[in-house]
């Protein structure tokens, strides 16, 4: 059994278990196929990039980062519910999309995977959107220092749009 399978049999039954305390849980929940919802966190994924090009236009670019972070993690929540699932944690997400890719259900390019991943700090890498919207929230910069690592984050969003919708719409 590979890693990202050992994590969402662990996501499920953490969420189980919660689910059995009370209506809530922080894991990864097996739901009814919605591609209704699924089209909504599309919708979401771009409105966060759209706040993340609003922030940056006023000033607040620091705020961007966390936009972006939020617009590749919409697009996973919306590949989740294709096949069926319900995700509040994202470590959970990701190694369920992790095992989607590793089944062959899905083609997702590593780099969107890894630029959500949490890794050892001596591993993150400075265009990680992650580490980005780490550095923003907890540090004291002000605005994103160099504008191509910004655009790079753009572009990087509008492909990871373009490629749930394309999961979402014709993979069966």
């Amino acid at each position: 059994m590979s890693q990202a399978s050992n994590k969402v049999k662990w996501c499920l039954n953490k969420a189980k278990r919660e689910l059995e305390e009370s209506d809530l849980h922080r894991g990864l929940v097996k739901v009814e196929k919605d591609s209704k919802l699924a089209e909504q966190h599309i919708i979401k994924a771009e409105h966060n990039l759209k706040a993340a090009l609003y922030f940056e236009k006023g000033g607040f670019s620091d705020w961007s980062a966390s936009a972006f972070f939020y617009c590749t993690y919409h697009c996973f929540l919306a590949i989740l519910r294709k096949f069926g699932y319900e995700s509040r944690n994202q470590e959970c997400t990701i190694a369920m999309i992790e095992m989607l890719k590793k089944e062959g259900k899905i083609n997702v390019d590593k780099k969107f995977i890894d630029t959500l991943k949490i890794t050892n700090v001596e591993e993150m890498q400075e265009s990680k959107v992650i580490k980005l919207r780490e550095n923003f929230q907890y540090g004291v910069d002000l605005e994103f220092k160099e504008k191509e690592e910004f655009n790079k984050l753009v572009s990087l969003c509008k492909e990871m749009i373009y490629k749930t919708r394309d999961i979402i719409h014709h993979n069966k």
